[in-house]
C-alpha cells in the first residue's frame, strides 16, 4: 500500500514540499545545537526541561487521545467510527514519532538515548515511558496496517489481531499515565506532587486527542472524496465535550486543594503563573487565555446548537487544542520549575533556535501523517469505487 502514498496533484505534492522545507530548516538548527550544545536553548540550571518536554508531554496526549476511536469500535462495536478509528490510530503513530523525536533533540546527544537500553533500570520511570511509548507506536502501526490491508482486499483482519487490539486501549492510557509519573515522582517539585496528575494529563489528552481528528476529519471532507461522516465528528464532539469539562474540573480541584491547604510552596507555583511572582510574571497572559479557551469551548461545545454547526465546532476543536496546550505545555512545565526549590524565580522562555527545531519535529510528524492520511483516503476511495 505504501505506493498509494505517492500518489497526489499538485496540492498534495506542494503541501509535502513545504514540510520538507520545515523539517530541513530545523535539521539545520539541530545541527548547530548538536555541535554547539543546548546553551542555544533558554533552559537553565533551574529550568532543566523546556519547549521540548512541554510538546512531549502535550504529543504523548494526543497519540493517548486516539483510544476514544478504538475502545468504540473494537469494545462496543461502535460501527460508525469504522470510518475514522484508522484515521485516530494513524494520528496516535505520528504523534509518538513527534514524542520520541522530541526526547531526541532534548537529549544534546541522541546517543545517551541508547543507555535506556544498553543498561535497563526498571527502577526508572523513564525506562518504563521508552517501554510504553514504543510499544504503543509498535502496536498501532502493526493493528493500523493490517485493518488497513484487510478493507482494501474487502476481508476481515485476522484473529491473531484481536489481543493485539485489546491490549492497545489499556496500553493508550498507560502511556500518558506513565508520563504523568515522570513529573510527579520528583518530590521536590510541590507543582507536580499530586495524584491527581495522570487524570489531569488523561481528561486533558482525551480531549485535545479526539479535538485534532475533528479538524483533520473536516480537512478530509473538504479537500478529498472521503467523508469521514457527520454521525462519527459529532460523536467525537461529545467526547470533546465531557473531556475538557473534566479538565477545567480537575484544575480547579487542584487550586482549591494549593489554596485551602495554604502551603507557601504550594502557593507559588500558582502564583507564578496566573498572577505573577516576586515581579516575574511572563507566562500570566498565557494561563489566563488558557483558561478562558478552555472556557470558551466548553460553552460551544456542551450547546447542541452550536456543536451541530460544524463552523463552529471547529472554532471549538481549535481553542480546545490551543488552550490544553498552553495548560499541559507551557504552564505544566514553567509551573514546575518556577520557583525553584530554593525558591528563587529563573524564568524560562523558548529561543529562536528552540522553536525552529520544534518546527522541524512537527514537520516531521505532519509529513508522516500526511503520507498515512494519503494511503488511508486512497483505500477508502477504491473500497467505495
Amino acid at each position: 500500500m505504501l505506493e498509494l502514498a505517492f500518489n497526489g496533484g499538485k496540492k498534495y505534492w506542494g503541501w509535502v514540499t513545504v514540510l520538507l522545507g520545515v523539517i530541513g530548516a530545523g535539521f539545520a538548527v539541530y545541527l548547530w545545537q548538536f555541535n554547539f550544545g543546548l546553551g542555544i536553548t533558554g533552559m537553565s540550571r533551574d529550568v532543566s526541561w523546556g519547549f521540548y518536554i512541554a510538546n512531549f508531554t502535550f504529543l504523548v496526549g494526543v497519540a493517548a487521545g486516539g483510544v476514544m476511536v478504538v475502545t468504540p469500535y473494537y469494545l462496543h462495536n461502535y460501527k460508525a467510527f469504522g470510518r475514522i478509528t484508522i484515521l485516530g490510530e494513524f494520528l496516535a503513530i505520528a504523534s509518538v514519532v513527534m514524542c520520541l523525536l522530541f526526547i531526541i533533540v532534548d537529549l544534546g546527544q541522541p546517543v545517551r538515548a541508547l543507555n535506556v537500553l544498553l543498561y535497563p533500570t526498571p527502577n526508572s520511570i523513564l525506562f518504563w515511558d521508552a517501554i510504553v511509548l514504543n510499544g504503543y507506536l509498535f502496536l498501532n502501526i502493526v493493528i493500523g496496517w493490517n485493518v488497513l490491508e484487510a478493507e482494501r482486499n474487502g476481508t476481515h483482519y485476522g484473529s491473531w489481531l484481536k489481543p493485539l487490539i485489546y491490549l492497545s486501549i489499556p496500553w493508550a492510557v498507560s502511556i500518558h499515565t506513565v508520563t504523568a509519573y515522570l513529573y510527579c515522582g520528583l518530590p521536590g517539585r510541590g507543582f507536580w506532587l499530586t495524584a491527581i496528575l495522570a487524570p489531569r494529563f488523561l481528561a486533558s489528552a482525551f480531549a485535545a486527542g479526539p479535538a485534532l481528528l475533528i479538524l483533520l476529519c473536516l480537512v478530509i471532507r473538504r479537500t478529498t472524496n472521503f467523508d469521514p461522516g457527520r454521525e462519527q465528528i459529532q460523536s467525537l464532539a461529545k467526547i470533546v465535550a465531557y473531556a475538557i469539562c473534566i479538565n477545567v474540573f480537575f484544575f480547579l480541584c487542584e487550586v482549591f486543594v494549593v489554596f485551602y491547604s495554604n502551603i507557601p510552596s504550594h502557593m507559588d507555583h500558582m502564583k507564578y503563573l496566573f498572577v505573577g511572582l516576586h515581579g516575574h510574571n511572563s507566562l500570566v497572559p498565557f494561563m489566563w487565555t488558557s483558561m478562558a479557551l478552555m472556557v470558551f469551548a466548553i460553552i460551544l461545545l456542551v450547546n447542541p446548537i452550536t456543536r451541530r454547526n460544524e463552523n463552529v465546532l471547529a472554532v471549538a476543536c481549535v481553542t480546545v487544542f490551543i488552550g490544553t496546550w498552553i495548560d499541559k505545555g507551557l504552564g505544566m512545565i514553567s509551573g514546575g520549575f518556577v520557583p525553584s526549590p530554593l525558591h528563587h524565580v529563573t524564568e524560562y522562555a523558548p529561543t529562536i533556535p528552540e522553536i525552529i527545531i520544534t518546527l522541524g519535529v512537527y514537520g516531521v510528524g505532519f509529513l508522516v501523517l500526511t503520507l498515512l492520511f494519503k494511503i488511508v483516503v486512497s483505500v477508502k476511495e477504491e473500497t467505495k469505487a
